[in-house]
């Protein structure tokens, strides 16, 4: 049996990812806290995490983000675009000792809270885990994956990385070059994710359409380029076995960005390819069908 943690965490995103970790960091005895935008009809909640038949669960408090009381660990796992409005209206909750985990797909946003929270610890949590929700606080974890946290500043592992091993997060890893793991995950889903979006089709189609083939090998060979201009050539080799393994092993799934354009709303493009673009335009290399995917997905936002 695991021992009761001393930390309390408040959690703003109680999407899939957010629900994920919610009833995991519940389950190793950490006290947790959802945050909501308005008034909860319930000061409690119970989380449910469905995995090959077996269900888990786990109680957590609710409360509205408005209401006073200090945050001292924040899990952020809000869609990139909604990061810097959700610790906004939470930021009375936020002092010096507040530790901060962003659990978001893209890069880009973190330089955007350097500026908007100066001096406060930013921590990175980069995840392969496959989850999605059937319905609210309900979610299938639909594959094991490697968690990796790290602070964006180089600090030193926090007392409170004990409550993340272990459980259902077998593979959860302290990362002192967390920044590196986010490029890496980052390159991967600028070859899956725009594709999967503006095709309407789950990740397996990438592999056995030619046509689609052939653009993953475009794109891989330009985030490639783009990799070894930032000092990154690990990266820009592993890059085409890596996005294939991906392919291969999420052949039913369909990407997040699929699924935010299936439900009408803003997707991470921005953030994912965009952030590539940005980069690639600052490093002086050409990125011709990055840009126009990032086009392309960005006017389907209305």
């Amino acid at each position: 049996m695991r021992l009761v943690s001393k930390h309390h965490w408040h959690v703003l995103g109680a999407g899939a990812i957010g629900c994920l970790f919610s009833q995991h960091l519940a389950s190793a005895g950490c006290a947790v806290t959802l945050l909501t935008r308005g008034q909860p009809q319930s000061p409690c909640a119970r989380i449910r995490i469905q995995e090959n038949g077996v269900t888990r669960e786990a109680e957590v408090a609710v409360a509205p983000g408005a209401d006073r009381g200090r945050a001292a660990q924040l899990l952020v796992a809000t869609k990139a675009p909604d990061i810097a409005g959700a610790l906004a209206s939470i930021e009375h909750r936020i002092d010096a000792e507040t530790d901060i985990v962003l659990a978001a797909n893209g890069m880009g946003f973190v330089e955007q809270l350097k500026d908007m929270l100066p001096g406060k610890r930013l921590y990175l949590c980069i995840t392969t885990e496959g989850a999605h929700r059937l319905a609210p606080l309900h979610v299938c974890h639909a594959g094991r994956g490697v968690t990796r946290l790290g602070s964006v500043d180089g600090l030193a592992q926090p007392s409170w990385f004990a409550d993340w091993p272990g459980g259902e997060l077998q593979q959860c890893l302290w990362d002192a070059h967390v920044d590196i793991a986010a490029w890496d995950k980052l390159t991967v889903n600028c070859a899956i994710n725009p594709l999967t979006a503006l095709h309407q089709c789950r990740n397996g189609e990438l592999g056995s359409s030619p046509i689609l083939r052939r653009k993953v090998a475009v794109l891989c060979d330009e985030i490639a380029e783009v990799s070894i201009a930032r000092g990154r050539s690990e990266t820009a080799e592993a890059l085409r076995t890596r996005v294939q393994a991906v392919i291969a092993a999420t052949a039913n799934n369909r990407s997040s960005m699929l699924q935010d354009v299936a439900a009408g709303r803003v997707t991470e493009i921005d953030y994912i390819t965009g952030y590539l673009v940005r980069e690639a335009k600052r490093l002086g290399v050409n990125t011709p069908l990055n840009r126009e995917l990032l086009s392309e997905v960005s006017a389907l936002h209305g």
